[in-house]
Parts: C-alpha cells; structure tokens; sequence
C-alpha cells in the first residue's frame, strides 16, 4: 500500500517569505572607499577625529612587534547616522580590529567585548534625576576605552 500524497503546493505563509533590500546610503565598505568618494574630506576629518581620541586617551602605544607575536589586522568602519532635524547625516566611523582571527589559547584565555564604566552610566542617570530631566537617548562615545586587557594585543 502506498501512502496517499497531497498534490498541492506547500508554500510559507507570507510573514515567512524571503525578502531581500538593497540599500545604498553611500556608506564606504573600506578606507580606499572613502578617501575616493565625493566626502573624502569629510570622511578624512572624522577618521583624524577618532585617532586623536584615541591617542589622547592612550589607548595604545605604538611599539615594533616582538617575534613570537601575531598582529590582528584593522579596518575602518565607516555609517552615515540619520538624525532627526538635520538635512544631512552625521558621518560616524569606528577603527576596530579582526579579533576573529585570534585562536583560543594561543592568542586569548577568555572572551572580552567593548564596555562602558557603570560609573560614568549611574552618574549621567543621577544627573537626568536630580536635574528632573527627560532621558531620551545616552550615546557613549569611545565606550572601549574602559574595557580593562591584561592581555597585550598588537595590531597592524
């Protein structure tokens, strides 16, 4: 005896249907990107914005790599911000390293990711309730900077 098959079609319902977007803000996808693009300019003045943080923070020191050392490569990461009220995006970039390449063991003992002090967070909330004041958005710029490594990593 065969089992009866049904000869319909078995599709998904509508909200599982695969959907597909293509967007093109003008986002550059590498540092050659944007230093050709028509805001290269601009581009170029939030990338020096970002390395003067980071060195007035001290965030690294720039050393030759010792042998027995792997470097993680870098990239730049580049988003046009939307804000309401303004015309024109705020231009937003981030240089951040290809931690994925990293072995465990080898490279790294445990896993870390980009924090902010609780501190400063409870003071900024502090403030907004002593002043009674409405919180609507808390941005922390170069919240990485309060991420504590005992480990040395070197990137190129």
């Amino acid at each position: 005896v065969i089992p009866r098959r049904s000869e319909r079609l078995s599709q998904p319902p509508e909200r599982y249907s695969p959907r597909i977007f293509f967007t093109d803000v003008g986002e550059p996808t590498s540092y050659e990107e944007a230093s050709a693009s028509a805001d290269s300019a601009t581009w170029h003045l939030v990338m020096e914005s970002e390395m003067n943080s980071i060195w007035a923070n001290k965030i690294w020191d720039l050393v030759e790599l010792p042998k027995n050392q792997c470097a993680l490569p870098c990239k730049w990461v580049y988003r046009l911000k939307e804000t309401s009220g303004l015309t024109t995006p705020k231009f937003k970039d981030k240089l951040i390293t290809k931690g994925f390449r990293q072995e465990y063991g080898f490279d790294f003992d445990e896993i870390f990711s980009s924090v902010v002090k609780m501190t400063t967070i409870h003071f900024m909330l502090g403030v907004v309730v002593v002043e009674n004041l409405e919180l609507i958005q808390l941005n922390v710029k170069m919240a990485f900077l309060h991420g504590d490594l005992e480990e040395e990593i070197y990137m190129e």
